[in-house]
């Protein structure tokens, strides 16, 4: 028998179930159960055994609830869109569905409309037509005539061109997309052929490859295939063209399928044969992952050489099997290194998707961590002024560390680094010797140098250590030479003291070294280098370094390059109306390209992406098409860009609203 305090608790027991269980056949499920149970339990037990009951019927009601709602949820997004999207003058115009039969999805609107759709970077010549084509991913098939030296480098890049129609499904993860339909006979049987013609054998990129290419898309008169043709004198510029042909397919919103145009007609060619971005792996650490993904993003936007300053005075992540001492010393961790085998696979990684990569030693300055160990070992010291106080007085930025050129020893290592490097690297056709901000005050002060200096008549005034210094470059320019073997690799230097008017032949001839230029556009020794018949690549500072533009990581107020330079500053600086400025003329000869350039005082693995992208992009459509219109005409094309550079993993930033990218020229002053 059951009290009757026991008998109250059961009843609102039953209440709260009721409350809990509005479908009428749980709340008498529980009942029954509830009687079954008393009559053959104790008052615990059976307190304990139905609260269970509860509970689990608690559970799947709320399943049950959630499943309906978001069932409800995606037959409502099913439903026919109530926007649709005009061609207008150029551009996508919005307007309610009710507007005419004529109205496409965004995406479709975007690829056709303009004449050139949304490539980027922007081609020579292109016309695109304003008809689609839907197909699947899987009949993609690719039908090459090519060397055999160059068909496997093709084979992998059509490989990247299906992943990268993979990636247009918005729900694409882990390498695959839910392509589901249902999809009509004529969608499911259509089949995109890409026939390409690679007419040359080289493998390898050098400041001579012709990237240029053609691209013809043509679709049969019973819309039952779509012909890409393309036909490139290298390899290079077969991969480009791949990636144009990518931009001109899209994912059809309400079809689940992908589309491309039926017409096209492209002929492409690029500005300048040199187009960088400078990732600096030595103030912080970036790992592999994030250094592919770069890769990546360069590829999708035509960029062509990753300039990896891979060490500097606070770091030396390299090891090198000849002197692993660097790398033990001078690694931030035992895992924060790049090791041979993963230098070598970055390096065929970025071959395939038309990206060198360029090692940079700087030298004799930024040098510091990972030199200290040759002391021990009986070679005295190679570096001096490593973490020495008050930085201000020695260097740049903390930590300081220059070379010691009293000791003849430093030959004997960098020789050896130059090897290793030449061999991890290979094939290098052009290698940066750094040397910028040398500080004559940690030679001068430096005991062991300054009394050097003097016992061989050299001086200890300024111009004695610039004569030093340029002799040590030429001893760096000899090393490099023997290291090669007989191969043919460019040398490059920052400008810097060494470089400014009257110092400039003290080692240096137009034939050995290619000069990068960091400081600003107007920079007088621009003109006075072009005049010695110097090659140029731009860098400066003042529309091209990417870490400007943030507080300051020593003291206070903001770092010392700001204000932030946005991609339409990126965009508008052109090395050649910056030497028209500067000589009359824009040398085109001279001038090889540019690069743009993230030093990572303020950025690493997790924050890099949004720092480079999309601003890199439009460096890119700067020195792959050198447009003589300003980024107002760019900005619709550039938007859509950064979505494609999101849709191929890179986190890059956002420039706008999404509302903006859905109507275009609308979000101005």
């Amino acid at each position: 028998m059951h009290t009757r305090g026991q008998r109250t608790l059961y009843t609102r027991l039953y209440r709260s179930v009721a409350k809990v269980f509005t479908a009428q056949h749980s709340f008498f499920l529980v009942c029954s159960l509830a009687r079954v149970i008393r009559r053959n339990a104790t008052p615990m037990r059976f307190l304990a055994v139905i609260t269970a009951v509860v509970v689990v019927l608690v559970v799947v009601n709320l399943a049950s609830h959630h499943a309906h709602a978001t069932a409800t949820t995606a037959n409502f997004f099913k439903m026919p869109a109530p926007w649709g999207w005009r061609c207008e003058d150029g551009r996508c115009v919005k307007h309610a569905a009710a507007g005419g039969s004529d109205l496409v999805p965004l995406n479709q609107c975007k690829l056709t409309c303009g004449g050139v759709g949304v490539l980027w970077p922007l081609p020579a010549s292109a016309s695109v037509g304003r008809r689609v084509s839907l197909f699947l991913p899987h009949n993609a098939a690719l039908r090459p005539t090519c060397p055999a030296q160059v068909c496997p480098l093709l084979q992998e890049a059509f490989v990247l061109f299906r992943d990268a129609l993979q990636r247009y499904h918005p729900d694409y993860t882990s390498g695959e997309a839910p392509w589901a339909g249902p999809w009509d006979a004529a969608t499911e049987a259509h089949a995109l052929v890409v026939a390409v013609t690679v007419e040359g054998a080289q493998a390898h990129l050098t400041l001579d490859t012709d990237e240029s290419y053609s691209l013809s898309v043509n679709t049969s008169a019973d819309g039952a295939v779509t012909t890409a043709t393309i036909v490139a004198p290298t390899f290079f510029g077969a991969r480009h063209a791949l990636e144009t042909l990518a931009q001109l397919v899209d994912y059809h919103e309400t079809r689940d399928a992908l589309m491309v145009v039926q017409t096209a007609a492209v002929t492409d060619a690029p500005a300048f044969a040199y187009r960088g971005l400078l990732v600096d792996t030595s103030r912080n650490f970036v790992t592999v992952a994030a250094l592919r993904r770069t890769v990546d993003a360069m590829a999708a936007s035509k960029l062509n050489t990753l300039h990896w300053h891979i060490t500097d005075s606070h770091s030396f992540p390299l090891v090198l099997h000849s002197l692993p001492n660097m790398a033990y010393y001078g690694a931030y961790s035992a895992r924060q290194v790049y090791t041979p085998a993963q230098v070598r696979d970055l390096v065929q990684y970025a071959r395939v998707r038309g990206v060198r990569v360029l090692p940079e030693l700087d030298a004799p300055a930024h040098v510091g961590n990972g030199w200290q160990w040759a002391e021990k070992e009986g070679l005295g010291r190679l570096a001096v002024c490593v973490n020495q106080e008050p930085w201000q007085e020695l260097c740049v930025e903390p930590p300081c560390g220059q070379l010691n050129l009293a000791n003849p020893a430093i030959y004997d290592i960098i020789g050896q680094i130059y090897e290793e490097m030449l061999d991890i690297f290979a094939p290098v056709d052009i290698f940066h010797y750094g040397g910028d901000e040398v500080n004559l005050n940690c030679w001068n002060s430096t005991q062991e140098i300054n009394s050097w200096m003097t016992a061989n008549g050299h001086g200890v005034d300024e111009e004695a250590y610039y004569k030093q210094w340029a002799v040590f470059q030429e001893k760096a320019l000899q090393l490099l030479q023997k290291a090669a073997k007989g191969r043919k690799v460019e040398g490059v230097l920052w400008t810097s003291e060494l470089t400014k008017p009257g110092r400039l032949n003290l080692s240096h001839n137009s034939s050995q070294y290619i000069i990068q230029i960091w400081s600003t556009q107007d920079d007088p020794v621009i003109g006075e280098m072009l005049a010695m018949g110097h090659r140029l690549i731009f860098s400066n500072h003042d529309a091209w370094y990417l870490d400007c533009g943030v507080g300051a990581w020593v003291g206070d107020g903001n770092n010392w390059c700001s204000p932030y330079k946005g991609w339409q500053t990126v965009y508008d600086n052109s090395p050649h109306a910056i030497v028209t400025s500067l000589t009359g003329s824009p040398n085109k000869e001279l001038i090889l390209g540019g690069e743009a350039a993230l030093w990572t005082e303020q950025a690493d693995t997790n924050t890099m992406d949004a720092k480079v992208w999309p601003r890199a992009a439009a460096l890119a459509e700067r020195l792959w098409s050198n447009p003589s219109t300003s980024w107002q005409e760019a900005e619709t094309r550039f938007i859509h860009h950064r979505q494609r550079l999101v849709q191929r993993g890179v986190q890059a930033e956002r420039i706008q609203p999404q509302w903006c990218h859905q109507n275009e020229e609308l979000c101005y002053l």
